[in-house]
């Protein structure tokens, strides 16, 4: 699959904004009276939210305030949504409500050193704007590819991270294969011997 400089930085961008939300899940093997607590609010605050700005070399971002927290919070939550739509019309139908509330002025710019690419966004965009814009026509494009099914969420039982699975063959399950992926073979392959050795 060829994806565009641009729209994989955005997808990356997704991903990074969708994984910073803290979650609260059942453990797979343990009570399941409760929830247990997750990780903290990867956008706690301000600072946090300037972090992650400048970490994704997002420009035009001015001074941002508290209400620009809550937006860019309640745009996380859709692209979560996009994450768990159990279909492509379902997940194009979160995407296209994004993007139009995101009033979208598609333009070619080639700024800071990067060749030509799009920003859908206005140029005074406000960061959740230019977050809905840019990430939702990145998550278009793979909806509109087909290939809605690669947007998936780690199969490790105590993660649940998002990704976009670019994989070849479509075959990624885990967020990081160094981690998850690692962490979960080592204990099947600890599982297989304490059985052999029983």
């Amino acid at each position: 699959m060829l994806i565009p400089h641009d729209t994989r930085i955005a997808l990356d961008t997704v991903v990074d904004l969708v994984n910073t939300a803290p979650e609260s899940e059942p453990p797979e093997d343990g009570p399941t009276d409760g929830l247990v607590d997750g990780p903290e609010d990867g956008l706690a605050d301000l600072p946090a939210l300037y972090a992650f700005a400048e970490r994704h070399h997002i420009s035009g971002v001015g001074t941002l305030g508290e209400k620009d927290l809550e937006a860019v919070r309640a745009v996380r939550s859709r692209f979560a949504e996009v994450f768990a739509a159990p279909d492509a019309r379902s997940a194009a139908d979160l995407v296209n409500r994004l993007v139009a509330a995101a009033g979208t002025t598609p333009q070619l710019t080639d700024h800071d050193g990067y060749d030509w690419h799009v920003h859908y966004f206005a140029p005074d965009a406000s960061l959740s704007d230019h977050l809905a814009a840019d990430c939702g026509m990145a998550l278009a494009f793979i909806i509109v590819a087909g290939e809605q099914e690669r947007l998936r969420r780690c199969e490790a039982p105590d993660c649940g991270r998002a990704f976009v699975d670019l994989s070849r063959n479509r075959s990624r399950r885990y967020c990081s294969s160094r981690t998850c992926g690692n962490r979960l073979h080592v204990a099947a392959y600890r599982a297989r011997r304490r059985e052999a050795g029983s």
